[in-house]
């Protein structure tokens, strides 16, 4: 087996986020009367909050800051994590790859206090090494930096790392940064920056297993 770590994406590939995430900016934004309830939940599945600010802050009002609107997102994401559902079979596969010695971190385009939020509410914080949120990277997903600072702190080659993405922003930057990508997609489609895709967390492993560093890159369905 050369892959000797996995590099997790949070929301949408371990826990079932965007729903509270929707609710959260949809709270945040009526701390100023401002209704944005025309968006749908996932039109900012994987992008980072800066960018969502960026795409919003046209309807804000002046009165309204950024770093005000991030808290007023956090606090509700926060006050409401117990809701949190994990991804199918998110648990135990993390649980199998533990116990197969697998060291494994999160790479997340979040901010701190929502993937400590994330992380806690799945009850993960004994198996994961570390974790990244966007907080902790000058440049979030796409850009290569988290899977880059996350391989440098395992001390580990790029391509000893599998990343697992929902996004194609995620994919992006794992792919970008030297990692084995492998793609969690229910729809289990052909899908670009992609190793591997599968529509079943589980599979993982086996993946893992099978790998070798000489195979031609192109998505390969598992």
């Amino acid at each position: 087996m050369t892959i000797r770590a996995v590099a997790w994406d949070v929301d949408g590939t371990l826990v079932d986020s965007e729903p509270l995430h929707h609710d959260a900016l949809l709270a945040a934004c009526a701390n100023w009367n401002v209704d944005i309830s025309d968006i749908q939940g996932d039109e900012f599945r994987g992008v980072h909050m800066g960018d969502v600010w960026k795409a919003i802050a046209a309807r804000m009002p002046a009165t309204a800051s950024e770093a005000e609107w991030n808290r007023a997102n956090d606090d509700y994401y926060v006050r409401h994590r117990k809701v949190l559902k994990p991804m199918p079979l998110a648990l135990e596969t993390v649980k199998a790859l533990d116990e197969a010695g697998i060291t494994q971190i999160c790479v997340s385009n979040a901010g701190r206090v929502i993937l400590d939020a994330n992380i806690d509410a799945l009850g993960l914080a004994d198996v994961m090494q570390f974790t990244l949120s966007l907080d902790d990277v000058a440049k979030g997903k796409p850009d290569p930096e988290p899977y880059m600072a996350g391989a440098a702190r395992l001390k580990l080659r790029p391509d000893q790392v599998a990343a697992v993405e929902d996004s194609a922003t995620g994919r992006r930057a794992a792919r970008a940064a030297g990692l084995v990508v492998i793609a969690y997609d229910l729809g289990c489609t052909k899908l670009p920056d992609a190793d591997y895709v599968t529509n079943d967390l589980s599979r993982i492993l086996s993946v893992l297993a099978a790998h070798r560093p000489e195979k031609k890159r192109g998505a390969v369905g598992v």
